[in-house]
């Protein structure tokens, strides 16, 4: 499952990123600060950077904060704001322009790009958190625009964010808006992407799942059972000072509370668990692989997925992980060896093409963790929904076609496919399936109904799984 076309960006990927992956040979344990020569810093002076770079540059803002917050000495707690405050002002954008418009005398369109995200930044402070005084936000802000302006902008950001302090009791939505723009400026989500879910979902599932994808996501991890078991380890981690609780969704998964960065501890080096949200776990328990099967993982990057079928099925078998990208391969084999898995294969490829790597008929299972337009993970990635485009849905939806309809043949007779997104899309999803299942009479649905998560059911991620079977 990866955002619209980008192979490989998936859940797993959201949360254990490339700089996890730098440190994971180099552990501390929960609450230790690592020595470093890291440069000094405020928790705003790095969002700010922050957000600059995800506006201009288009960076993911997950993969961007965690690999700025390596480079810069925050304590905890800083951290915690920092991250905060980026994810916040990203999540309420268009509420905070919606406001914030009416100070800017020439508009926020006009104003420098850095201006514009430093007035953001403080305008979410000053209405969204309380931990702050306003005084101290504008005197930040101020001191900020000094250090990378003049005094002109300096004095436009101080006139403009003591205005908003003095009328904060007035901004509050007008009556009379229509379902779409309250339900878009309420919760911070673009109007198209508002007026789609409604069509499909009705206006009061569209106000929970728009609800939903503002509150921040757990931590979750998923126990590598080849080497303890869940309540194992959650001993082990409760008795290191951590919250950790079983998953009531996943059955590998564990909640933790309290342990930061779980890809630096110890316990994910020894490869005791992965990172994983809960929903993304139950593609593995879906697929329900044994030992001693052929299972193709046919867009497997970063590898989380591939590892759960594996640890599923004892590590006993045959599995082929697949991506078309080169440099991901060496992703899944990370994972692979950190876990202790020897049952895992890689190989590139485009799913397309992959009649011409394997005979057909030669697999028990297949996971087709497509493409997606990745709309179940915007609570991980608040940025998609500003630069996420309508068409880019329809666009994602030819090539899930096309996949389905190259791999299938590779499955024998008997033998299972799960075809899984992050995204709560009915073309996507369901209508996609039901479209194969109809040009494809050799295959049947394999369960009462396909699984079908929203974030605000279990506050996990939105997914879709389902489950296939190829009779004679």
């Amino acid at each position: 499952m990866k955002d619209s076309l980008e192979a490989g960006n998936k859940t797993e990927k959201l949360i254990v990123s490339q700089t996890a992956s730098e440190n994971a040979g180099k552990p501390i344990k929960a609450g230790q600060k690592a020595h470093s020569h890291k440069a000094k810093g405020t928790a705003r002076e790095l969002a700010l950077d922050v957000l600059i770079r995800i506006e201009q540059d288009h960076s993911y803002s997950n993969l961007l904060l965690n690999q700025m917050l390596q480079k810069v000495d925050l304590d905890k707690q800083d951290i915690g704001l920092a991250t905060e405050i980026v994810y916040g002002t990203i999540q309420r954008q268009n509420t905070i322009d919606y406001f914030l418009k009416r100070f800017v005398a020439k508009g926020l369109a006009k104003l420098d790009p850095w201006v514009r995200s430093l007035l953001r930044l403080s305008y979410y402070q000053m209405v969204y958190l309380d931990r702050v005084p306003d005084h101290a936000i504008v005197n930040e802000a101020v001191n900020l625009a000094k250090k990378r302006g003049h005094a002109g902008i300096s004095g436009m950001v101080n006139g403009v964010l003591r205005n908003v302090i003095r009328q904060k009791d007035t901004l509050v939505l007008p009556g009379g808006l229509s379902t779409v723009e309250r339900i878009a400026l309420t919760y911070s989500h673009p109007e198209w992407m508002v007026k789609r879910w409604i069509r499909q979902f009705g206006e009061s599932q569209t106000e929970q799942l728009c609800e939903a994808n503002n509150k921040p996501p757990h931590v979750s991890i998923r126990t590598n059972t080849m080497k303890l078991s869940r309540a194992g380890l959650i001993e082990l981690l409760n008795e290191a000072g951590l919250e950790a609780e079983p998953s009531s969704l996943a059955a590998d998964g564990i909640i933790v509370k309290g342990g930061g960065n779980m890809a630096l501890t110890p316990w994910y080096k020894d490869g005791l668990f992965s990172i994983q949200d809960e929903s993304s776990m139950l593609v593995a328990e879906t697929i329900n692989a044994q030992p001693g099967e052929k299972i193709l993982d046919c867009c497997a990057a970063p590898g989380g997925k591939t590892a759960h079928i594996a640890e599923t099925m004892k590590d006993s078998g045959e599995i082929w992980a697949c991506d078309i990208h080169e440099h991901k391969q060496s992703l899944i084999r990370e994972q692979a060896k950190r876990l202790g898995l020897t049952s895992i294969h890689t190989k590139v490829a485009d799913a397309r093409d992959l009649p011409a790597h394997f005979a057909a008929g030669s697999f028990d299972r297949i996971l087709l963790d497509a493409p997606c337009s990745g709309l179940g993970v915007i609570r991980r990635k608040p940025d998609m929904k500003w630069t996420k485009r309508e068409q880019d849905l329809d666009e994602v939806c030819k090539i899930q076609r096309e996949l389905l309809d190259k791999v299938h043949p590779l499955l024998r007779i008997g033998g299972v496919l799960v075809y899984s997104t992050c995204t709560m899309e009915v073309n996507e999803n369901e209508g996609m399936v039901r479209t194969f299942l109809e040009h494809h009479p050799e295959f049947e649905w394999d369960q009462p109904k396909p699984l079908e998560i929203f974030p605000y059911e279990h506050m996990s991620d939105g997914f879709f799984i389902a489950r296939l079977r190829k009779r004679a």
